[in-house]
C-alpha cells in the first residue's frame, strides 16, 4: 500500500497543533495505519480508495476535520487562464485523452519538492496502473508558452533533452535507451507513432506516458507549473488531475483551468465541481450496527469528512461530495465515512442473533485427497495470493495478454489483476526462495478467475492443481512421470497430446485430458522455457504443471 512520509512541522504549516501522541493515536481512527514514527517525522501507509490522501495537504485537510477543526466542503478559488491546449486526430488514435491546469505560485522548498514526486508516483499506480491508465507530467511553466499541442510524432523526429539528460533524443531512442525508456516502452510498443506535448514554438514539454523534457524540469525555485495528465480512461484522467489541483489548492496555490481542444469537442479542465448524493438514516444506522443517528447527526458527520450535507427530510440527508473523493461510488461508501467520523472505537461490539450448522463442502474433501497425493509424492504445499500482476501473469510467463478481471483499486502495483493460471505464482515463490536447498518440489491448490461474455454473470471460477520442481536434471520424463501418478492415483484415465504453450520449451511439453466418474480434467505440463526461467532469475531447470478440474 501506498506509504507517504511527512514531518509533524509540515502538519503546522496547516494551522494543526496537536500532541504528538495524541496524533499517533487520532491517525488510525482515519483509516489508515501507522508504518512508522519517530520524534521529527511519521510514517502513514493510507488505502488505494483515499488516492486524496497521498499528499501532505490530503492527509491535513481531513485531518482537520476529523478533530472539527475546519468542517464542510473545501472551497477553491478557481480562475480561467484563456490558455488551450490542442489535440491532434492522430494521438486520440494512441492515448486518447488529456487533461491540463496551470497553477500558479505552488511552493518546493525544502522537501516540499520530494513530496510532490512521491504523491505523483503514488498516483501513478493507485490509478494509473503503472502508468497504462493514466500518467501524470508537472512541468515549470515559466519557459513555455501556449497554445500548446498534444500530437503525434515519428519515431524519429522531433528530438529533445529527456530529464537527467544532457543530449537530444529522438523518442524511437527515448524507448531503446533511456531507463524510463525501456521500462515503459511496453505501452507505446504497438504504435508507429508517439505521443508528445510540444509548445506554441515546438519546444516539447513531454513524452506521455515516458519521460518530461529537461527543459521544465522542476526545481525549488519553481513557483508556476503546468499539469498534464494522459491516458486511455477518459474519467480516471479528469479524477487525477482533480485531485492534484485540489492539493495544490490546499496549499494556497492558484488553481486555473485550461481548455482541451479535440477535433469534435472543447472540454474545460479541471472542473472541480462537487457531486450530489442521497443517504438514508435508516440504512445508515443498519450498516453501522449500534447506533441510532439522526439526520442532524448525520450532517454533522458528513462535514467532518469534509462534505457539505442538506437535511431533505427525517430519513434522507443530500451529501455534496467534493471532486478529489472519487471513492464515493454508492451510498454505502457515505455510510462508511459517517462510520469513520463517528470513531469505529465508540461502536460496540454484539453477537448476531442467528445460529447456523456448518458442513464440509465436498470440494473441501476432494482437496484433502488431492493434498496426501501431492504430500505423497515428495511435494510441499504452498498458498498464494489470487491477485497478482499482468507483468508476472504474462510478460515472464512468456504468455500473450488475453482479457482478464482487473482490479479496480490495486492496493500494489504487482496485485493488479486476478490470475487465470497458478504457475506464475509458484515461480515467484521459487524466485522468492532461491536461496533453499534443492530439489524443491512444490504444489498449490487454487482458484482461478476467468472472464466469459457469453454468459450473463461475465465471471467463472475454476479450480486448479498445479506443481512445480526444480533442480540441477529436471527433465520431461520426470514431471510426466508425476503426472500420470497424480492422476492415477485420482481415478483419472490420461490422454496426451502436443502442447505449443509458450511458457515451455518446445517439443517439451505435452497437453492432458482425463475423465473418471466424478468428472473431466485437463491440463498441461513440461520444461519450463530458459526465457521464463531468467525472467524469474532462477538458476537451474524447472519442470511444471496444471490441471483445471472441468
Amino acid at each position: 500500500m501506498p506509504v507517504i512520509t511527512f514531518k509533524y512541522s509540515d502538519l503546522e504549516e496547516f494551522g494543526i497543533n496537536i500532541d504528538k501522541k495524541e496524533l499517533i493515536d487520532t491517525i488510525p481512527m482515519m483509516g489508515s495505519d501507522i508504518e512508522d514514527f519517530n520524534d521529527e517525522e511519521i510514517k502513514v501507509e493510507f488505502f488505494p480508495n483515499r488516492p486524496d490522501n497521498l499528499s501532505i495537504e490530503g492527509v491535513a485537510r481531513s485531518f482537520k476535520g476529523f478533530i472539527s477543526q475546519e468542517v464542510g466542503l473545501p472551497e477553491y478559488n478557481i480562475t480561467h487562464s484563456n490558455e488551450k491546449v490542442n489535440v491532434s486526430s492522430e494521438v486520440v488514435k494512441i492515448r486518447p485523452f488529456i487533461a491540463f491546469a496551470k497553477i500558479k505560485g505552488v511552493n518546493f522548498k525544502g522537501d516540499k519538492l520530494k513530496q510532490i514526486m512521491d504523491f505523483q508516483e503514488n498516483l501513478h499506480w493507485v490509478i494509473g496502473r503503472d502508468r497504462k491508465k493514466v500518467a501524470i507530467g508537472i512541468h515549470n511553466a515559466d519557459p513555455i508558452n501556449e497554445p500548446y499541442e498534444y500530437i503525434a510524432t515519428k519515431k524519429e523526429e522531433h528530438s529533445f533533452i529527456p530529464l537527467e539528460k544532457e543530449s537530444p533524443m529522438t523518442p524511437q531512442e527515448i524507448i531503446t535507451e533511456h531507463e524510463k525508456g525501456v521500462k515503459y516502452a511496453h505501452l507505446l510498443e504497438s504504435y508507429d507513432m508517439y505521443p508528445l506535448i510540444t509548445d506554441k514554438d515546438n519546444q516539447v514539454l513531454s513524452m506521455p506516458p515516458i519521460i518530461n523534457g529537461e527543459l521544465t524540469k522542476l526545481t525549488e525555485d519553481t513557483t508556476n507549473i503546468i499539469v498534464d495528465v494522459t491516458g486511455t480512461d477518459e474519467k480516471a484522467v479528469n479524477q487525477t488531475l482533480n485531485i492534484i489541483c485540489s492539493s495544490f489548492a490546499e496549499a494556497g496555490a492558484q488553481v486555473q483551468t485550461m481548455d482541451v481542444v479535440y477535433p469534435d469537442k472543447i472540454i474545460t479542465t479541471p472542473d472541480l465541481s462537487p457531486e450530489e448524493k442521497e443517504v438514508h438514516v435508516d440504512l445508515a444506522n443498519e450498516l453501522i450496527g449500534g447506533v441510532n443517528l439522526n439526520s442532524e447527526e448525520i450532517s454533522k458527520l458528513l462535514k467532518k469528512a469534509r462534505f457539505n450535507a442538506e437535511i431533505i427530510d427525517e430519513n434522507t440527508v443530500k451529501a455534496i461530495i467534493p471532486s478529489y473523493r472519487i471513492d464515493i461510488l454508492h451510498e454505502v461508501d457515505i455510510v462508511e465515512n459517517i462510520a469513520i467520523q463517528y470513531c469505529i472505537n465508540k461502536l460496540n461490539s454484539e453477537i448476531p442473533d442467528i445460529s447456523t450448522v456448518a458442513y464440509e463442502h465436498n470440494w473441501f474433501k476432494s482437496e484433502k485427497i488431492l493434498r496426501e497425493v501431492m504430500v505423497g509424492l515428495g511435494f510441499q504445499e504452498v498458498m498464494s495470493l489470487m491477485l497478482t500482476s499482468e507483468k508476472s501473469h504474462y510478460e515472464q510467463m512468456n504468455q500473450k495478454e488475453e482479457e482478464h478481471v482487473q482490479v479496480s483499486k490495486p492496493i500494489t502495483i504487482d496485485r493488479t489483476m486476478i490470475r487465470t493460471s497458478l504457475i506464475n505464482s509458484l515461480m515467484e515463490f521459487l524466485e522468492d526462495n532461491k536461496h533453499e536447498d534443492l530439489p524443491q518440489k512444490i504444489f498449490e491448490i487454487g482458484d482461478v478467475l476467468y472472464l466469459d461474455d457469453t454468459k450473463e454473470v461475465k465471471v467463472k471460477t475454476s479450480k486448479k492443481l498445479a506443481g512445480l520442481i526444480c533442480h540441477s536434471t529436471a527433465n520431461f520424463t520426470e514431471i510426466k512421470s508425476n503426472v500420470e501418478t497424480i492422476l492415477s492415483n485420482l481415478g483419472y484415465s490420461m490422454e496426451l497430446s502436443s502442447s505449443d504453450n509458450p511458457s515451455f520449451i518446445s517439443g517439451r511439453a505435452s497437453s492432458v485430458k482425463g475423465t473418471s466418474e466424478v468428472g473431466e480434467i485437463k491440463g498441461f505440463f513440461g520444461e519450463i522455457s530458459p526465457k521464463v526461467i531468467r525472467n524469474f532469475t532462477l538458476e537451474y531447470p524447472v519442470i511444471a504443471f496444471e490441471i483445471e478440474f472441468l
